[in-house]
């Protein structure tokens, strides 16, 4: 048994068991419960529109479930801040029929993501309710609730929480997928085939990114800033990337788009400001073969330009190693699964980020695990 100094590093090497506990609440002998799809079907409206309302990381989760449940599903997805959706008033949603609601909250009790629920309550819109607590109040006064099953996360940075819910909505995009007939019966087996292995995948990869995001940490901790890029379902990781950084070791860092970076922000990158791009690629999906060759493009730019880039690619990728300061090797999987794989080696850098600059990486300053009402 290892022996871990921080709780935040024993979340992150949880994650695996973590997350077979929660595949275990919606899967049943390779497929999906019935009395599950049955609970979901009272969810969604004919419409099929849904908004998502988050904070924080979760904020990020959802983010990627908007392209999940568009791409998977065909729906018609929109995410908004928590804090925002509950003070908009009725304005917006005047002569229109109204979206089912998805709440994302790691206690169930964060305090602008329940008015939010409220809110959508108040309205008569579905809701559905996604917390690590499923006895939390989010989960009781939602509609329907899907919960986690991460166990208790002590560290304040969530970690295994996060990739829970990317797991969580994933099956979501499953069962809606089933529901409207989006998805064939061979692809639907193969969807979960794959995302049931993706815990042992992470097993397999925990020590060897530990140590390599400990010596990377060790090379870039002069760093004043760093950019975090990527694109389509993957700019969620960037975002949640950046966050993990900037709460656990106090280093600034912010999440873009790859594209945005010539509108702006490439005037900051210099020695002191690193960029971190992900460069993966699901070689059977067009559109993220496409992305992956406008990655490609940037990260050529940039080695002309003379950045210093940390890069995570898929395993072998020799193309996106000769470009790039650093590379990062992440685990074929496909476009869907694979921010549940990118997001662990940025955790880890997080992580020991921290610890490089002496944090409390388990109580950051003037945060706390929920932001609730006092």
């Amino acid at each position: 048994m290892q022996d871990f100094a921080h709780e935040m590093l024993r979340e992150i090497y949880e994650q695996p068991e973590a997350l077979r506990r929660t595949l275990a609440l919606y899967l049943l002998n390779g497929g999906l419960k019935p009395e599950v799809a049955k609970m979901l079907a009272g969810w969604s409206i004919p419409e099929g529109e849904v908004l998502i309302a988050a904070s924080g990381s979760s904020r990020h989760s959802g983010l990627a479930a908007e392209i999940l449940l568009e791409d998977m599903c065909g729906l018609a997805v929109d995410v908004e801040y928590a804090s925002e959706y509950s003070l908009r008033g009725d304005s917006g949603l005047k002569g229109a029929h109204q979206p089912s609601v998805l709440v994302l909250s790691q206690s169930g009790e964060t305090s602008d993501t329940l008015a939010a629920l409220r809110e959508a309550r108040r309205r008569g819109q579905k809701t559905l309710a996604i917390t690590n607590v499923a006895a939390s109040t989010m989960a009781h006064e939602a509609d329907v609730s899907m919960p986690l099953a991460a166990g208790v996360e002590r560290a304040i940075p969530a970690t295994k929480s996060f990739t829970c819910q990317l797991a969580v909505l994933y099956l979501l995009a499953l069962y809606e997928g089933a529901r409207l007939c989006r998805m064939e019966e061979g692809a639907l087996a193969a969807n979960i085939a794959e995302l049931q292995a993706i815990p042992g995948v992470l097993e397999e990869q925990l020590d060897g990114w530990r140590a390599q995001m400990a010596g990377l940490a060790a090379k870039y901790k002069g760093a004043s800033t760093f950019l975090y890029l990527s694109r389509g379902i993957h700019y969620a990781i960037a975002r949640e990337g950046a966050l993990k950084l900037k709460e656990a070791s106090y280093v600034h860092a912010e999440g873009y788009p790859a594209g945005e970076l010539k509108h702006g922000p490439n005037a900051l990158v210099s020695d002191t400001v690193p960029l971190v791009v992900m460069a993966t690629v699901d070689r059977a999906v067009q559109a993220s073969v496409e992305r992956y060759e406008k990655t490609v493009q940037l990260l050529e730019d940039m080695k002309a330009q003379g950045a210093r880039v940390i890069g995570l690619a898929n395993a072998g990728d020799k193309a996106v190693a000769g470009l790039v300061s650093d590379c990062v090797y992440v685990p074929a999987a496909s476009e869907y699964l694979l921010p549940i794989l990118e997001v662990v080696p940025l955790q880890l850098f997080s992580y020991f980020m921290a610890l490089e600059h002496g944090v409390d990486v388990d109580r950051p300053r003037n945060l706390s695990k929920a932001v609730v009402e006092k």
